[in-house]
Formats: structure tokens, sequence, C-alpha cells
């Protein structure tokens, strides 16, 4: 359902040099009171810089620790144990930690601050979180980021791999607008066109974004304000369906699937090729930036199987079985199946 009112980031800064100046930035905004959850490993690689910044800002930092778990019951526990005056949780790192502190925030009432090291994914700017309930990965609602604070310096510094993945789940927005008009179409659900059109603005954005090399200061800039631009998306439309559709499906029944699965970005990137392929919806445009970016090279690295996505073709519509996507229908289920042995790109990464 729509919603009649949503929520924006009341802080937005992606650029250079942004960690320097987290606390100036917090302090503008009346926050003067925070605790700070950081990634496995970050407290000594940023802790120095984020702690000065905050002193000589005059921002307090009430609690400060490392967090490596998504466990719906842990990151409960610690909300609870916050200090009362905390005006705001901060979460600096991967998916983990940003998913942790938005589910406190959301928990507590207060704002929260995203800080990402990479650019993975558009869980960063998202208002749901994926969480560990009873031993089962869920999806569950939260709080849009009051803050997201992105330093492109120290994005490219994080592992290119990071940055193949946040390609690969910034392009998917072509096919997850396509299928959320194939729903409406089909009468299963009505299209929000002011969050279609958000959606559509942010992946065309970045796709025709000139660039010599992925870690240029525009492509970064331009990935990181799209994949924010995607979270508005699913703010406005009130749930994700602008965002994630058939390509999403086929990564989370990876997911469920694989003992060790790829990078959600990952296995969404070459989901949405598939999806785009048999729908015959701009996929030269997926297959363009792909091969620009080097996605395709390498995926050709990794330990693809034929037989996975064959089988997460097949589980993906029991994923969201509420929804009417194309793989909800047989017809393009065998011909995403059939894809994957007959197309030359394909054939080349999957084994």
């Amino acid at each position: 359902m729509p919603k009649d009112e949503i929520a924006i980031p009341s802080i937005l800064k992606i650029e250079r040099g942004v960690t320097a100046h987290i606390g100036e930035f917090l302090k503008e905004a009346g926050i003067d009171q925070v605790t700070i959850l950081f990634g496995n490993g970050l407290t000594s690689m940023f802790g120095d810089i984020i702690f000065k910044s905050f002193e000589e800002a005059e921002v307090k930092i009430l609690h400060h620790q490392e967090m490596d778990t998504v466990d719906f019951n842990d990151i409960t526990d610690l909300a609870f144990e916050l200090p009362n005056k905390t005006q705001a949780v901060i979460g600096m790192g991967g998916g983990k930690v940003i998913d942790a502190a938005k589910y406190i925030g959301y928990i507590l009432r207060i704002p929260f601050i995203s800080v990402p090291t990479s650019s993975s994914s558009d869980g960063f700017s998202s208002s749901s979180a994926s969480l560990i309930v009873d031993g089962h990965r869920k999806s569950l609602p939260a709080k849009m980021a009051y803050g997201i604070l992105v330093d492109t310096d120290v994005i490219k510094s994080a592992p290119v791999r990071f940055l193949h993945s946040g390609v690969g789940d910034m392009v998917a927005k072509i096919s997850s607008t396509y299928d959320w008009q194939h729903e409406e179409d089909m009468g299963y659900d009505e299209v929000n066109d002011f969050a279609f059109m958000v959606a559509k603005k942010a992946v065309n954005s970045f796709v025709r974004t000139p660039f010599e090399s992925v870690e240029d200061d525009l492509f970064l800039k331009e990935l990181l304000d799209s994949l924010a631009m995607s979270g508005v998306a699913n703010e406005i439309a009130g749930s994700s369906a602008p965002t994630s559709g058939s390509e999403h499906l086929i990564s989370h029944a990876l997911d469920q699937l694989l003992e060790k699965p790829q990078l959600h970005g990952v296995q969404v990137g070459i989901s949405t090729y598939i999806m785009c392929k048999i729908c015959d919806h701009r996929w030269k445009r997926v297959d363009d930036i792909f091969v620009k970016t080097g996605f395709w090279d390498y995926c050709a690295t990794l330990d693809l199987k034929v037989q996975d996505f064959s089988n997460a073709i097949d589980m993906a519509p029991s994923i969201k079985p509420h929804r009417h996507t194309y793989l909800h229908e047989e017809k393009y289920r065998e011909l995403a199946k059939a894809l994957l042995t007959s197309d030359e790109r394909l054939k080349a990464i999957l084994s």
C-alpha cells in the first residue's frame, strides 16, 4: 500500500572525505549523543578518524562496539541495553551492521545513520532489514535512514568485488520495474507512478554515466546516488516492488539452496541479464554495462553452476507467493532455464 507520508534522509552526503566530518554533520542536525556500531574489524581502520570527528564537533559517543551478527535476538537484546540518552544509532560497515543499526533505530524509534563502507547493494538506503529469525533469513520492516553518509574514498578502497555487486544490484532495477508493470497488467498489483519513476530515473542515470574505470569518482558517485534513490523508491511504494522482481527471487532462492552463496548483487546481476534476455527488454544495455565494468569478467572467476541457477529459477515463485512476477509463470521459468545453456554470455560463466 503506497504511503500517504514518506520518510526521506534529512542528511545526505555522498562525496570524498565524508568520514572526517560525520560529527559535524550530526551536530548541525541537532544530534549530540549517539551509539556507533562498527562492522567487524572497522574500529581499528576508522575509529581514530571517527572519534576525532565527534570530539571536535562535541558529539558524545555513549556506546560503541563492533557487531558481526544479524540474529534477531542479539540485535533486540542490544537495542534495549543501549544508554537511554542515545539520540541516534550509527551503523558503519557492510550489510550486517547496517541492517542491525537500522532495526535498532526502528524498534527504539530513534534516527538511524547509515555509513556504508562498500557499494555492494542498496541496503544502506532501504527501509527493510535482512535478519536471522529462528535460523532463517527474513526481510523485516525497519527504519529509513535519517542520514546517509558515504565517503567515496572509503568505497574506492573496498575490494572490487563489492563494486561489481553494487553494479549488479543497481542494474537490476531495469528488470524489477518491468516485472512490477507486468504485475499491474495482470491485475495483481497497482504501480505507484512516482515510485516507478524514481526507480527508473535512478537506473537510467547510472547506466548512462560515462566512465573509464569503475574507480572514477563520477562513476562511484552515480552508483551510490542511484542506490540511494532506489531506497527512496521503495519507501514511496511502501514495498520493495520497484527494485526487486524476478531477479531478486532467483538470488533469494540461491541463498537458500547454496551453502556459500555469492554476493547478493552478483547473483542479482546475472539474474537480471537472464530475465531481460527472455523478456527481450533492454538486455543489450545490461550486457553493455556488465562488459564495460568488468562484471562478466569477475563472474567468470567464480564457481557458478548451471544446475544451481536452474534449481533457483524453479524455486523462485515460492519465495514470494503473493507476487506475480514473470517467473511466477511457467512459460518464463522454462525460457529462463533453457537460456542457461544456450546463451553465450551465460555459458562463459556457468559450468
